[in-house]
């Protein structure tokens, strides 16, 4: 038998209040598994300030990950623009893309005439409901740095997202590009809410 043991940590509940500590862990993974980039997903810049302080000094760099310009209200990006130079000057990317498990499907659900569910919002919502929020946001975040050239897709990564904001499940991906999801493998559960 050949295995490897490695720990998982469970937050109580789901909530920003875990961001520090997923950042902790999700450096301490990428140290122990040699992996050099940790992809999370941040809306307004905190998070990821976070994990560019929890990442400072060890050399792994940074992949954020924002909502699309337009997600809350159109033409408005709710990234903060000062924690934007702060990362870029720290050599952080800073990747805006359209949500890979929603995008347009989300407009079609939404739509009087057209209404229904996708084969898309179908996987997002398995991956929200049956392990974490947290997970789906870290899945959609390595498929849209994968699509925008900001993380190779032949190793690994270690990716974060959280539940509303901040973060709280941290998992190992090796990632893939949008139109190859099923290439995708979470290969790491590192920490995630028990109770959802």
């Amino acid at each position: 038998m050949s295995y490897t043991r490695r720990d998982i940590y469970y937050f109580d509940r789901p909530g920003p209040e875990n961001t520090r500590d997923a950042a902790r862990v999700a450096v301490e993974r990428a140290k122990a598994l040699g992996i050099r980039q940790i992809v999370v997903a941040s809306t307004g810049g905190s998070t990821a300030l976070a994990f560019l302080d929890a990442a400072k000094g060890t050399g792994i760099g940074l992949v954020v990950v924002t909502h699309v310009v337009g997600f809350s209200q159109p033409g408005v990006w709710e990234f903060s623009q000062e924690a934007a130079e702060t990362l870029r000057a720290a050599g952080a990317k800073v990747v805006t893309g359209t949500h890979a498990l929603s995008g347009l499907e989300r407009a079609l659900s939404r739509a009087q005439r057209v209404g229904g569910g996708s084969r898309t919002e179908a996987i997002a919502e398995a991956l929200r409901r049956t392990v974490a929020v947290g997970l789906k946001v870290a899945v959609e975040c390595c498929l849209i740095a994968a699509d925008q050239g900001a993380i190779p897709v032949d190793g690994e990564v270690v990716a974060a997202g959280g539940t509303m904001s901040g973060a709280d499940t941290v998992c190992v991906i090796r990632p893939a590009h949008t139109a190859s999801f099923f290439d995708l493998q979470v290969r790491e559960l590192v920490a995630m809410p028990r109770n959802r």
